[in-house]
C-alpha cells in the first residue's frame, strides 16, 4: 500500500472533538474531505496527522492549539460603543455578527461581553486557543 504524502490529493472521514468531547465538526453523512496534502488547505495539525496514513487506516490525533487556529489574541478584541451597534440587532453574548475591515473585508465577530456603554467583539476563530481531537478514517489518495 501507498503512504499519503505532500502533495497528494485524499480524500477523508473526520470527526473533530473538543477537550470536553463536544463535537464541533464532522464529515458523518457527507461526502469525505478531499484536499491536496502540504498545501495549507487545512490546518497544519490536520495535514501532519494525515501525512503517512494508508488507504483504510483510522486512527484519533491530538492537535495542539499552536497547530490548529492559534492562540487566543488579544488585539482581535475589540471594544465598540453601544451607540454605533444598530438598535434592531438584539445583542447578546455568544451572538455572532459579521463586520468589515476598513480595506473592505468581512469578517465574522462575535459578542463575547456587553456593558451598559461598550461591545466587546471578538474576531477571533471560534477555536482559537482550543486543542482539537480528530477521529480519521481515509478512504482515498488520488
Amino acid at each position: 500500500m501507498t503512504a499519503a504524502k505532500s502533495g497528494d490529493t485524499v480524500r477523508i472521514h473526520y470527526t473533530g472533538t473538543l477537550s470536553d468531547g463536544s463535537v464541533f465538526d464532522s464529515s458523518d453523512g457527507r461526502e469525505p474531505l478531499e484536499f491536496t496534502l502540504g498545501s495549507g488547505q487545512v490546518i497544519p495539525g490536520f495535514d501532519t496527522g494525515v501525512t503517512g496514513m494508508e488507504v483504510g487506516d483510522k486512527k484519533t490525533i491530538e492537535i495542539p492549539c499552536d497547530q490548529a487556529y492559534g492562540p487566543i489574541n488579544p488585539e482581535a478584541m475589540q471594544d465598540v460603543p453601544r451607540d454605533q451597534i444598530p438598535a434592531e440587532i438584539p445583542l447578546e453574548v455568544g451572538l455572532q455578527l459579521q463586520m468589515q475591515s476598513p480595506q473592505g473585508q468581512v469578517m465574522p465577530v462575535t459578542v463575547a461581553k456587553l456593558t451598559d456603554d461598550t461591545v466587546t467583539l471578538d474576531a477571533n476563530h471560534m477555536l482559537a486557543g482550543k486543542d482539537l481531537t480528530f477521529a480519521l478514517e481515509l478512504v482515498s489518495i488520488g
